[in-house]
């Protein structure tokens, strides 16, 4: 499917989703625990269904309606008996890694696999730290990529993990405090902190005890226990980036509901970028204004290491501004669903965009873009990143790869149209 946008000028309030970091950790300790958790605003799509499918297939029994976000999953503890030999994770990198960790706690042998992006997703320092640990592991002529097989369970210990995608370590801390034994995990050039911020607070929220040094060693009790629990799960502030790209592009006043600013989520420092650019950035009762109308917006020097997911709607944003955007230490872009940072430079210079490609970012200048046909590269972000783009050029831009929005943002095309944008599939 192919999406269609022309330029646009928004207006009125839409609901951000639930996030998807907080929805997928979410399924997987109540995989953990034993007994019953309740869910309550789960984000439904492709990537957190495809995580909820492999939990089930990990052995937990799931209860939910037709469509409805409140979802019941009864756990099975560490205990972990898997009901089949394959585990399709889909586009998933983030179920594959934390999938990957649970799996190892099992006595039987587990399989996972998935779709193209997700077999060229590094695993090897995982699946490498996981067997120093006690289990057994084979992948794809042994490099670390998928298809892959895990067998445990896993015994605790010492092992080194690498941080170029905070999803290693995050696995790591949720399976070590369920191990036989102590666990100490040595951690090297960790990238997007904020995200195993997230974790920990999982960790803090069911009452696991470990120590942080600095997010430079975890050293984790063995032999502790997940409990029940509830949640309602927050807004997602990676979606949110996309209206509020949209509204700064576009020169529009826009209101978003649900975001929680209280929350550990990396990529509301967005938000506050925005601000610093020159846009009107207030929140009050979840309630958070954006206006940028009448706005000069400059400019910013930015460290994105913490919110990756952003880089391609800042890369978007960046052309419109009165002034260069440097975007950098975000080398782990180059990992996602695709190399994002190659993937907006050269689209964006399709659009008459003037950008310098970096090793870890790119330098954005102030660009007149204009209306292309563009690739999607079968990567959500990279897609509503492009459309966005679109909203602020004269004629029609064509985006390939629509279908791939469902993955986090299924309702992306109906949010924008509803505050007033020029959108459609074909």
């Amino acid at each position: 499917m192919k999406i269609d946008v022309t330029k646009s000028k928004l207006q009125g309030q839409i609901s951000i989703p639930g996030s998807k970091s907080h929805t997928i950790r979410s399924f997987v300790f109540a995989l953990l625990v034993k007994g019953e958790s309740q869910i309550k605003r789960a984000l439904l799509s492709e990537d957190t269904l495809a995580c909820l499918k492999g939990c089930e297939n990990l052995g937990a029994k799931v209860f939910r309606e037709d469509n409805d976000s409140n979802i019941i999953i009864n756990g099975s503890g560490s205990d972990i008996v898997p009901v089949v030999k394959m585990i399709d994770v889909g586009n998933s990198g983030t179920s594959l890694r934390l999938l990957t960790g649970v799996a190892s706690l099992s006595s039987s042998l587990v399989s996972f696999d998935g779709d193209d992006s997700v077999r060229n997703r590094p695993m090897k320092p995982l699946l490498d730290s996981l067997y120093s640990l006690g289990a057994s592991i084979s992948s794809k002529n042994n490099l670390g990529r998928c298809p892959i097989s895990i067998k445990g369970p896993v015994k605790g210990g010492q092992t080194q993990i690498s941080g170029i995608t905070s999803q290693f370590l995050s696995s790591l801390l949720i399976v070590t405090p369920l191990a036989k034994n102590d666990s100490v995990i040595v951690v090297k050039d960790l990238h997007e902190k904020s995200y195993v911020g997230i974790t920990l607070s999982w960790l803090d929220r069911l009452g696991i005890e470990y120590e942080n040094k600095n997010m430079e060693q975890f050293n984790i009790p063995g032999r502790q226990i997940y409990k029940p629990f509830q949640i309602q799960i927050p807004a997602d502030f990676s979606t949110a980036c996309f209206p509020l790209g949209a509204a700064l592009v576009t020169g529009s006043k826009i209101e978003l509901e649900g975001l929680d600013f209280g929350d550990s989520q990396g990529d509301k420092m967005i938000f506050e970028l925005a601000g610093s650019m020159g846009a009107s950035i207030k929140t009050s009762k979840y309630i958070t204004s954006i206006d940028a109308e009448n706005k000069r917006l400059e400019g910013v020097e930015v460290d994105l290491n913490d919110a990756p997911d952003a880089l391609p709607v800042l890369a978007v944003i960046a052309c419109f501004l009165k002034s260069k955007t440097v975007i950098k230490n975000v080398a782990q872009a180059r990992i996602k669903e695709c190399d994002r940072i190659s993937a907006m430079v050269t689209e964006l210079r399709k659009m008459g965009a003037s950008i310098d490609e970096l090793n870890d970012g790119m330098i954005v200048y102030p660009s007149r873009l204009k209306a292309a046909s563009l690739k999607g590269y079968i990567d959500h972000r990279i897609v509503m990143a492009l459309a966005i783009a679109g909203m602020g050029c004269d004629g029609e831009t064509i985006i390939d790869s629509a279908e791939s929005i469902s993955v986090t943002y299924p309702d992306f095309i109906k949010d924008m149209q509803s505050l007033g944008c020029k959108i459609s599939l074909r």
